[in-house]
């Protein structure tokens, strides 16, 4: 056997920026992280790809981003916005995809530009994957205005879009180039939209810092009341205990195990089942209640750290049930989910559960009487 092996280790380092009025003449973090990419004799463009929603908020975001890089010479400033359908309409749909490749096309956007994208965790998500293929990379920074995508989606490595009625079937790792969380695109978010963001703080949480379970307790009351210096501090320290997992072993998930997700396996099919009425974290806070109620059905946790979970979720205004997640047989669809979830991943079948409230444990088997009778008992709470 004759063979030449290859090995070599790419370094990836990017920035999460935590500000208030990112396009506000006096805040030059924007202009500052570019100038600290510029290269001489080298134009770089910004192509902007915005939430529509966003944009019905802040009808003069637009007005905003010509006049802050109008006298930063050392980028070109791509005239057209790109607006498009945020939520996630925006993942199910590939022609999207294309309108954004095809304005990479039409405005000459290469690898060392800039694709900027404004929005919750879909527009996110797509303008990543979407710049991840277009000349096989291209720079992207995200500025999340969403609880949900400041406090998690956005700062990870993952892009990706739905496909043939699964959840980020076709996607990508590419960490951006930057995240920018602006807290003031907060101020305009329902308070539907405000409170799913919570989940994935309570998610991260239970499986990584028992401390800041704490913390959400006694400062639920002030995060549903949507106490500014409450959230902020939720969104930086949720932030950090990502990135501090993604800075891990695996954070490219070549493995079958994906510890961020736990609550997510009946998430995801929930979300899909439900034609995407029951939102992202909604659906994890649901996720979450029935995983936790398991976790004590099999030892794991006791009862009672199981009902705090839960009545924490309630206290945060989030719903810990569903009709669609009544699981009343062997055969109901959610437990689909638990193939797709190894399927996405490959492997062995991996599941985050609970070894007490803090620390997460793996398992690699449900039993799916525990979880219909897991279901069962969430039914009666809301």
């Amino acid at each position: 056997m004759d063979f030449i092996q290859q090995r070599f280790q790419v370094n990836f380092e990017y920035k999460v920026i935590f500000t208030e009025g990112i396009f506000d003449l006096a805040n030059s973090t924007f202009s500052d992280l570019l100038v600290a990419d510029h290269r001489p004799k080298q134009i770089k463009k910004l192509f902007f790809v915005i939430d529509e929603g966003v944009v019905e908020q802040f009808p003069q975001l637009t007005q905003q981003i010509d006049a802050y890089f109008k006298s930063l010479d050392i980028v070109e400033l791509v005239a057209e916005k790109l607006v498009l359908p945020g939520g996630e309409i925006a993942k199910n749909s590939p022609g999207y995809v294309d309108d954004i490749i095809d304005g990479v096309n039409r405005h000459g956007i290469d690898r060392h530009s800039y694709i900027v994208a404004i929005g919750g965790g879909s527009i996110l998500d797509l303008a990543g994957y979407a710049a991840a293929i277009a000349h096989r990379g291209i720079k992207i920074i995200r500025v999340p205005t969403t609880v949900l995508s400041q406090n998690d989606s956005a700062v990870g490595v993952k892009n990706g879009i739905n496909y043939r009625g699964k959840k980020n079937f076709l996607g990508t790792f590419v960490p951006p180039f930057a995240v920018i969380n602006d807290y003031d695109f907060l101020g305009t978010l329902s308070d539907r939209d405000w409170r799913a963001g919570i989940s994935e703080a309570v998610k991260v949480a239970l499986i990584k810092d028992r401390v800041f379970f704490e913390w959400l307790e006694i400062h639920a009351d002030e995060l549903v009341a949507r106490d500014k210096t409450a959230m902020q501090y939720l969104i930086r320290r949720c932030a950090q205990l990502h990135l501090e997992h993604i800075g891990g072993a695996d954070p490219f998930e070549k493995g079958s195990s994906r510890p961020l997700d736990f609550g997510h396996w009946s998430a995801h099919k929930l979300e899909q089942l439900s034609n995407f009425e029951v939102i992202h974290g909604e659906a994890v806070a649901i996720g979450i209640a029935l995983d936790s109620i398991y976790s004590s059905l099999i030892g794991l946790i006791s009862s009672a750290d199981a009902n705090r979970i839960v009545q924490l979720l309630l206290r945060m205004k989030l719903p810990v049930s569903h009709q669609l997640m009544q699981l009343d047989r062997p055969d109901h669809p959610i437990f689909r989910g638990l193939h797709e979830f190894q399927e996405h991943l490959g492997g062995e079948l991996t599941i985050m559960l609970l070894q007490e409230i803090g620390k997460g444990k793996e398992v690699h088997s449900l039993d799916t009487e525990k979880l219909m009778e897991a279901s069962n008992s969430l039914c009666y709470v809301n």
